[in-house]
């Protein structure tokens, strides 16, 4: 079976690196995809793993393997880099969806990444506003809950 590319948004790779809810369904879907993502996607997964860590929900040594699990997934992935045209579209989104600017990046950098066509490419993520305007952009989004 060969990997196709989607995009994981940061809310879907969370779940790779420390275990919630969605992490069995994020796994499952991982070998069979081969992970496009925002350029700042591994900042917004450090934030959430520490957050986690700060509120008591991750021990040290839990925050250790999440951060490592990142510093793996982020040497297979691809890195949709910023540019002024993606921020020019990210402004753009911001005036189409109700989006916060992260979000608006990612899509953004999702829709670079295919080009501005999005029919038939997947979208994963566990966000569930984020998820709506990537399918109103044309995205088969796969949401993890």
């Amino acid at each position: 079976m060969s990997k196709e590319p989607a995009f994981w948004d940061a809310s879907a790779l969370v779940p790779l690196c420390v275990h919630e809810n969605a992490s069995r369904q994020a796994q499952l879907h991982l070998p069979r995809s081969l992970p496009v993502v925002w350029w700042a996607s591994s900042i917004e997964l450090h934030s959430a793993v520490a957050r986690l860590h700060r509120q008591g929900k991750l021990k040290e040594v839990e925050k250790n393997g999440a951060l490592a699990r990142l510093e793996v997934l982020s040497r297979a992935w691809r890195e949709i880099l910023p540019s002024d045209s993606l921020r020019d579209l990210a402004r753009q989104l911001l005036d189409t969806y109700e989006l916060r600017a992260a979000d608006s990046l990612q899509l953004a950098a999702a829709l670079t990444w295919c080009q501005h066509r999005p029919a038939r490419r997947s979208f994963f993520s566990a966000d569930q506003r984020l998820s709506k305007y990537a399918t109103a952009a044309g995205f088969s989004v796969i949401a993890l809950c």
